[in-house]
C-alpha cells in the first residue's frame, strides 16, 4: 500500500473504520453486555487484545498489580512518534456500563489498529494502554501504574475519548485520594459495664465531625465525601471496630497532598479524643489532576468537527480521572462525544442505556475516526508535534 499524501492517509483511516463498523459495534454491545469492575474485567481485555493481535499488534499482559491491564504497540520499520491511545473498559458496581467504557476501549482500539494500518507509511509507532479500574476501589486506576512503572517514557502523546451528552473538548478535573480509616477500640457491653469499652464507631463519628469543620477552612476547589462502612455490630455491644472510607478531591496533586495530610491529623485526633488506635491506607493509585494542552485540543476539534459533530464547551470539569495522571508526564487529551441529550448524567441507569444506543454506537465511529486522523496528523507533521510538546512544556513554539 502507497498512500502519497496526508489526505490519502486521513481517507484510508476513515474507511477502515467504516467497513469494520459491525465488528467494533459488536465488540463494544458485547462488553456492555458483561458489564466487569475494576480488575476484574478479563473478558473486556480479552474482547480488545483479540482485535489488536489479529491487527499484528505485539501484546504485553505483565503490568503490576493488575492482571487485566495490557500494552498492545504496533511498529513500523520507519523511525517516528509514538502515538499512545487510552482503553477503558471497566464498569460500575451494581450499574453496569454507566460511564460508557465499552465505547471508550473500543473506540480507542479501533483508532489504534486503524492507525496500525498507515503506520509503515508514515514511520513512528502506535500504542494502546489498557488501563483497568478507572473508576477506582481497591487498587484502582491503573493509569497510576503505567506511569509509576515508566511506561510512558517513549511515548510522545496520548488520546482518549469520553461518551458524555455533549460534544466538547477535555476539562481540568480535581486530584483525588481514595482513603480509608480504620479505627480500633475495645469490646464491652454497652449497658452492664460501658466504661470498660473503647468506642471505634465514637471515633468514626468524631473524624465525620472534624472533617465537616474543617469545610470552613479550605478553598472552594476541595471536595471532602466519605461513607461508613462498618460501624458495629449490635446496639448493645461497644463497637471494637469501625471503618470510613473518604475521597478527598482538590484543584492540583500538591493540593490535595497538602488537604490529605490535614484531615490524617483529623483523624489523629478522633483517635486521641476516643482513646481509640486508628490506621489511614489509600485503598488505590492517587488520581491527578488533568493537565489540558489547548493545542493538542485544536487538533481533535478540528477532525471531530470534520465528521459532522456539534462541538462545545463543557459547563463544568467532571470530578476526577486518572487520565489526569497521563496528562501529567505527556500531552494528553481527554475529550468528550455526544451518545445522548444535552443533559444526560453519567453514572444513571439512562447513561447506561445511552452507553448502548443507536447514538452511541455512532458515536463510537465518529470517535474512533477523529482519535485516528488525529493521531496521523502527528505522524505527519513535526512541526505540529512539537508544537504541541512546546506548549505542554510551557514553551512558545
Amino acid at each position: 500500500m502507497t498512500l502519497t499524501t496526508a489526505h490519502d492517509l486521513q481517507e484510508h483511516i476513515a474507511s477502515f473504520i467504516e467497513n469494520r463498523k459491525e465488528t467494533y459495534i459488536t465488540t463494544s454491545h458485547a462488553i456492555h453486555d458483561n458489564p466487569e469492575i475494576g480488575n476484574e474485567e478479563f473478558f473486556a481485555s480479552g474482547l480488545l487484545t483479540s482485535l489488536l493481535e489479529e491487527a499484528g499488534f505485539t501484546i504485553d499482559r505483565q503490568i503490576p498489580d493488575h492482571e487485566t491491564a495490557f500494552l498492545a504497540r504496533k511498529k513500523s520499520s520507519r523511525p517516528g512518534p509514538v502515538i499512545g491511545y487510552l482503553a477503558e473498559y471497566d464498569a460500575l458496581p451494581g450499574l453496569g456500563h454507566a460511564c460508557g467504557h465499552n465505547i471508550i476501549g473500543t473506540a480507542s482500539t479501533a483508532a489504534a489498529i486503524a492507525l496500525g494500518e498507515v503506520i509503515e507509511e508514515t514511520g513512528g509507532e502506535v500504542v494502546v494502554l489498557g488501563t483497568p479500574a478507572e473508576e477506582g476501589g481497591p487498587n484502582g486506576s491503573a493509569k497510576g501504574t503505567f506511569v509509576r512503572h515508566g511506561y510512558l517514557r517513549d511515548i510522545d502523546v496520548c488520546m482518549m475519548v469520553h461518551p458524555l451528552g455533549t460534544t466538547s473538548g477535555s476539562a481540568p478535573t480535581l486530584a483525588v485520594d481514595p482513603v480509608d480509616f480504620e479505627f480500633f477500640g475495645a469490646a464491652a457491653h454497652a449497658a452492664s459495664n460501658p466504661e470498660d469499652g473503647i468506642n471505634a464507631l465514637d471515633a468514626v463519628l468524631q473524624l465525620f465531625n472534624g472533617i465537616n469543620a474543617l469545610r470552613q477552612h479550605v478553598s472552594e476547589d476541595v471536595r471532602m465525601h466519605g461513607v461508613i462502612l462498618d460501624g458495629g455490630e449490635a446496639p448493645n455491644i461497644v463497637p471494637e471496630y469501625a471503618r470510613a472510607r473518604f475521597y478527598l478531591r482538590a484543584k492540583t496533586r500538591e493540593d490535595c497532598d497538602r488537604l490529605t495530610a490535614r484531615v490524617k491529623k483529623v483523624a489523629e485526633g478522633a483517635a486521641a479524643t476516643t482513646g481509640s488506635s486508628y490506621t489511614m491506607t489509600k485503598i488505590q493509585n492517587g488520581v491527578d489532576n488533568f493537565n489540558v494542552t489547548p493545542a493538542f485540543e485544536e487538533i481533535f476539534k478540528e477532525k471531530i468537527k470534520g465528521l459532522g459533530e456539534d462541538y462545545r464547551p463543557l459547563k463544568k470539569g467532571l470530578g476526577s480521572t486518572d487520565a489526569g495522571n497521563i496528562s501529567q508526564v505527556v500531552p494528553t487529551i481527554h475529550p468528550y462525544i455526544k451518545i445522548g441529550e444535552e443533559d444526560l448524567v453519567p453514572h444513571t441507569k439512562e447513561f447506561r442505556e445511552a452507553a448502548r444506543s443507536g447514538d452511541g454506537d455512532a458515536a463510537l465511529l465518529k470517535g474512533a475516526k477523529a482519535l485516528a486522523l488525529t493521531g496521523v496528523e502527528l505522524l505527519c507533521s513535526a512541526n505540529l508535534l512539537q508544537k504541541v510538546k512546546n506548549e505542554y512544556l510551557g514553551r512558545e513554539a
